[in-house]
C-alpha cells in the first residue's frame, strides 16, 4: 500500500494526514499523540474511525495539524482518518457514515457585525 494523504477541517483547524501501512503509531506535528493530546478524551475521539473499523494496530498516521482548539483539532483529525480509511477502502464508508464520522461539521464562529458588541448581543437599553 502506498502513502494515502486526507485532510480534515473543524472550525478553524485543519489537520492533513498521510497514512501508510505500520505498528498504529500516530504522530501529530512530529509528537507523539499522546504527548500532544494529553487528555484520554481526545484521544479516544482521534481513535474512534480505527477503533470502529478495528485497524487500530495496521496504520501508521503522521499528521500535520494547525489552527483551533485543541477540541477543534481533534475532531479535525477523526474527520480526516475517517476520509483516509474510506480511500483505503470504500466499503468501509457505510459503518462510518453511521456514526457521523465522514460529514463534516460546518459550525463556526458567527462574525461580529457592526453597531454590536458581538455577534448577536445589542448594547444594554434603558428607557431613561
Amino acid at each position: 500500500m502506498e502513502v494515502v494523504n486526507a485532510l480534515g477541517r473543524r472550525k478553524s483547524a485543519v489537520a492533513r494526514i498521510y497514512v501508510s501501512e505500520g505498528t498504529g503509531k500516530i504522530t501529530i506535528n512530529k509528537r507523539d499523540l499522546a504527548e500532544y493530546f494529553p487528555s484520554p478524551i481526545l484521544q479516544f475521539v482521534v481513535k474512534q474511525p480505527l477503533n470502529k473499523l478495528e485497524v487500530a494496530e495496521k496504520y501508521d498516521i503522521k499528521v500535520n495539524l494547525n489552527g483551533g482548539g485543541f477540541t477543534g483539532q481533534s475532531q479535525a483529525l477523526r474527520l480526516a482518518i475517517a476520509r483516509a480509511l474510506v480511500k483505503i477502502n470504500p466499503d468501509d464508508k457505510k459503518a462510518l457514515r453511521a456514526e457521523g464520522f465522514i460529514t463534516r461539521d460546518s459550525r463556526a464562529v458567527e462574525r461580529k457585525k457592526p453597531g454590536r458588541p458581538k455577534a448577536r448581543r445589542r448594547f444594554q437599553f434603558s428607557k431613561r
